[in-house]
C-alpha cells in the first residue's frame, strides 16, 4: 500500500466507502468552531450598515459550511480515493479566499478566521504545500491584528501555527492507522493462505503414504487370492486397518490434533515394506524426543517409505538416528535407484517443515548406490525449547 505524503491518503487501489458516520469525520473540525465566537460577537455588537452585516454574516456561514466540507473529505469522505483531491482543493480555495477577505475588511475580531484557513490547509494540502500556506495565513493574521490599531489578540498568529502542527499530527495518525488496518488485513489473508498450504501438505503426506500402502497390499491380496486365501484375507485385513487408520488421521488433521511420531512411523514403515518384500533396518528403540521433533522425524520416515515403495525398486531400507555435533540427524537410505528427477511435493513439504525448526533436508545418491535422505535438526533439547 502506498500513502501519499499529503494529508489525504491516496491508496494504490480503490477502497470501499468510508462506513463511519459523517458526524465522526466532522468531529476533527468541530472543536475549532469555538474561535467563531469573536467574529459572531463583533457582528452582533459593532454598529455597521445592515448590508455589511448581512454580507459578512452570509460570508461567515458559507465559510463555515465549506470549511466543514473540507474536513469531511480530507478525513475519509468519499472513500479516500484520489478523485477527491480536486474537490478538496477547490473548497480549500473558497475557505482561504473568504477568510482573507473577511479578515481584511472586518478587522482584528475576524482575524481568527485565518486559524481555520491554517487548519484546513494542514488537513487537505500535500506536504510540500502545507507550511508555505500556513505561514502565509499566519502572516496575514499578524498583519490584520497589527494594522487594526487596537492592540488585538497577538496570540492569533501563533494559534495559526499551533493549529497547523496539531492537524498535521492528526492527519499523520489517521494515515498510519489506515496503513495498520490494511496491513492487519493483509496479514490475516497471508495467515489463511499459509494455513491452507500447511493443511494441503499434511493431507498429501498422510494420504500419499496410506494410499500407497493400501494399493500395495490390495495388489498382493489379489495375487494371493487363489493360491493362498488365508494370506490374502490377512492382507485385506491389513488394507482395512490401514484405511481406518488413514480415515482417523485425516479426521485428526481436520481437527488440528494429528501428530505422527517417529516410533509409529517406523512401525507403519515396517509393515508396509514387509508386504512389498523390502527389508527394514532401524533402531529397535526410539529415544524420547520433544513432541514437535518427534512429529517432524515421523514425517521424514513416512515420506522416505512412500518414495521407496513408489519409485526405488529397493530391497533394503536403512534408518539411522544419531548426533552430529549439535545436530540431531535422521538418515534414511535405500539400495534402489531412487525417485529420480526433481524433488516432488513430498520432499518440498519436508524441507519446509524442517526449516520451521531451524533444520534442513538433504537428499541425493547414497555413497554405495541407492538414495539417501537426511534430516538435520538442532539438538533435541534446544528444539524443544523453541
Amino acid at each position: 500500500m502506498h500513502v501519499e505524503s499529503g494529508p489525504a491518503p491516496v491508496r494504490s487501489r480503490p477502497g470501499p466507502a468510508d462506513p463511519r458516520p459523517r458526524w465522526y469525520r466532522l468531529s476533527w473540525a468541530l472543536p475549532w468552531l469555538l474561535f467563531q465566537f469573536f467574529p459572531v460577537a463583533d457582528l452582533v455588537t459593532t454598529d455597521r450598515p445592515p448590508a455589511v452585516r448581512l454580507a459578512a454574516g452570509a460570508g461567515l456561514v458559507v465559510f463555515t459550511a465549506v470549511y466543514l466540507d473540507v474536513f469531511r473529505r480530507a478525513f475519509g469522505g468519499g472513500g479516500g480515493g484520489s478523485g477527491d483531491r480536486g474537490p478538496v482543493l477547490g473548497r480549500l480555495a473558497v475557505v482561504a479566499g473568504l477568510g482573507l477577505v473577511l479578515a481584511a475588511t472586518m478587522g482584528p475580531p475576524w482575524a481568527g478566521l485565518l486559524i481555520y484557513v491554517s487548519a484546513a490547509a494542514a488537513a487537505a494540502l500535500p506536504q510540500r504545500w502545507v507550511w508555505p500556506a500556513v505561514l502565509a495565513a499566519a502572516a496575514v493574521c499578524a498583519a490584520v491584528v497589527t494594522l487594526g490599531g487596537d492592540g488585538g489578540p497577538l496570540i492569533l498568529p501563533v494559534m495559526c501555527l499551533l493549529t497547523a502542527f496539531a492537524l498535521r499530527g492528526t492527519r499523520h495518525l489517521v494515515s498510519v492507522n489506515a496503513e495498520l488496518v490494511e496491513a492487519r488485513d493483509e496479514l490475516a489473508r497471508s495467515a489463511v493462505a499459509e494455513e491452507r498450504l500447511r493443511f494441503a501438505r499434511d493431507l498429501h503426506d498422510l494420504l500419499g503414504h496410506s494410499l500407497s500402502l493400501i494399493a500395495l497390499k490390495s495388489e498382493l491380496a489379489g495375487r494371493l487370492a487363489e493360491r493362498d486365501p488365508a494370506r490374502a484375507r490377512a492382507e485385506m485385513a491389513d488394507v482395512e486397518a490401514a484405511a481406518r487408520r488413514a480415515l482417523a488421521e485425516v479426521r485428526e488433521a481436520v481437527s488440528g490434533y494429528r501428530q505422527v511420531g517417529l516410533a509409529l512411523a517406523l512401525a507403519e514403515a515396517r509393515a508396509a515394506l514387509s508386504a512389498a518384500g523390502v527389508g527394514l533396518w532401524a533402531p529397535s528403540a526410539v529415544p524420547d524426543l520433544p513432541g514437535p521433533v518427534d512429529a517432524v522425524l515421523g514425517w521424514v520416515v513416512r515420506e522416505a517409505t512412500t518414495n521407496t515403495l513408489r519409485h526405488s525398486g529397493a530391497r533394503t531400507l536403512t534408518v539411522g538416528l544419531s548426533r552430529s555435533g549439535e545436530d540431531l540427524v535422521l538418515t534414511v537410505t535405500d539400495d534402489g535407484r531412487g525417485p529420480g528427477g526433481p524433488p516432488g511435493a513430498g520432499l518440498t513439504g519436508l524441507a519446509e517443515r524442517l526449516r520451521g525448526f531451524g533444520g534442513r533436508l538433504e537428499h541425493g545418491p547414497a555413497p554405495g548406490g541407492g538414495f539417501r535422505l537426511a534430516a538435520r535438526l538442532p539438538a533435541a533439547d534446544r528444539v524443544g525449547a523453541r
